[in-house]
């Protein structure tokens, strides 16, 4: 069992709230509004949920203290208040939401001292869910801006971003996975796990090919020129009725302009990039893309296989924390928590390879699985038991994480989950070969 540090886990929360702030500060009240659209939230509101669920948690169910807000639960509780209107409640004001949560992290910080608090295992684990769901939050706010249309964050008030990355020019293709039974899943001995990892199973898996690197813009542009978007035959029912309902002829952020193919980052419109991994393009898509090219996408079992065993004489000794053993991400292994600014070329950082040299399954963009997102056998519901149990059955899981992923919260075990149809996610895939 890890040892507790609460010491540790309040100053990552002040910092997870200085990134999120810094995430908004270029931002006026207007655009921290926003337009009503289905794949986002205002970003006033969402702010105020995050310092809201700290203090849900940590202040008033765990120590018992009054609400801050009296209407705080009126206007930030997710599992209650819908998401289309979200945009007509009386929201405070960009300054007065970023006092509310400054006034909550403060009053977390002062209660949950070690004199106090003790070494509580309790305490350890809500400090960790509520920091871990600010992370991902913060995530969010990158695909608000992405899909609004707004500047790039200010990436220079993010400690150690770096735009260096690598790049080998390899052409890496398959790696042979030779299969076999595992564990599908996390062991219940760390302080926090999602609910949704828990109960590791025993699965077998039968020996695949599994692309080393995710699919490139390069690739993905052949897909579009060769009328992939216009082909039935290419696609899923599902996917299909999605495609009509559209008019997708492309990725969402692309367009083709004097021969050539452009994709919108932020706010800057730039000449598409043929090594960087595809994204933005969802479940169906990828789909798509996979018949066309007569492969297919990995399960999340085969895919956790590939990013996290070691073979040893023939049978898996180790199951890794990350492809590349259980040492920390580093700049190295990694492209996370913002320090490239964006995408890397998926040749890049072959540090972090897996043991079977597959590339960058940890960091740069989500994966999408060919999986639903489905209970494990002997799933039992955590404390917040609106994180994954009102989400089986329509969602796919997405594996690996991406550039604005917080190293602390991903591993070869985190499962991701979105509809298919979501676009806004910095979301790409990597392929199966259809035989091994």
């Amino acid at each position: 069992m890890e040892q507790i540090n609460l010491t540790r886990l309040l100053e990552s929360l002040r910092e997870a709230r200085s990134r999120t702030v810094a995430l908004l500060a270029d931002l006026d009240d207007e655009q921290m509004i926003g337009p009503r659209l289905a794949i986002v939230n205002p970003l006033r509101w969402e702010l105020g949920h995050v310092a809201w669920f700290q203090e849900y948690w940590l202040l008033r169910q765990l120590l018992k203290r009054a609400p801050t807000l009296a209407h705080g639960d009126a206007l930030f509780d997710s599992a209650k208040v819908a998401h289309d209107t979200r945009w007509d409640l009386p929201l405070l004001s960009k300054a007065a939401t970023i006092a509310y949560a400054q006034t909550i992290l403060d009053r977390v910080c002062d209660e949950y001292h070690i004199e106090a608090i003790g070494f509580s295992k309790d305490a350890a684990y809500f400090l960790s869910l509520a920091l871990f769901h600010e992370d991902m939050h913060a995530e969010a706010v990158t695909y608000t801006r992405q899909t609004l249309g707004y500047a790039a964050p200010n990436f220079s008030q993010v400690d150690g971003a770096s735009n260096t990355s690598s790049e080998t020019h390899e052409k890496l293709g398959d790696a042979f996975i030779p299969g076999g039974r595992f564990l599908l899943g996390s062991m219940n001995n760390q302080l926090f796990v999602f609910d949704n990892e828990l109960c590791a199973h025993e699965i077998r898996v039968e020996p695949f090919l599994i692309s080393r690197t995710a699919v490139t813009n390069g690739e993905f542009a052949a897909f579009v020129d060769d009328r992939g978007y216009e082909r039935r035959e290419l696609w899923s029912d599902d996917g299909w009725k999605w495609r009509e309902a559209t008019g997708a002829k492309h990725p969402v952020y692309w367009k083709s302009e004097h021969g050539k193919w452009w994709r919108r980052t932020f706010d800057q419109t730039i000449e598409l990039e043929a090594s960087l991994p595809v994204l933005h393009v969802n479940w169906y898509e990828a789909d798509a893309f996979c018949r066309w090219a007569h492969r297919r996408l990995p399960t999340e079992a085969e895919w956790e296989m590939a990013a996290g065993f070691a073979p040893t004489t023939g049978a898996f000794a180790h199951k890794r924390k990350f492809p590349w053993g259980d040492e920390p991400p580093n700049q190295q292994r990694a492209n996370l928590d913002w320090r490239a600014r964006g995408v890397v070329a998926v040749s890049s950082l072959p540090d972090g390879d897996s043991a079977f040299g597959c590339r960058q399954m940890i960091g740069n963009v989500w994966e999408w699985t060919a999986s639903d997102f489905l209970r494990f056998p002997g799933f039992v519901a955590g404390a917040y038991k609106e994180y994954s149990e009102p989400w089986f059955g329509d969602h796919k899981v997405l594996r690996g994480g991406c550039w604005t992923t917080r190293s602390r919260l991903i591993s070869n075990t985190y499962r991701n989950f979105y509809k298919p149809d979501r676009r806004d996610v910095w979301a790409g895939f990597r392929t199966c070969a259809l035989t091994a």
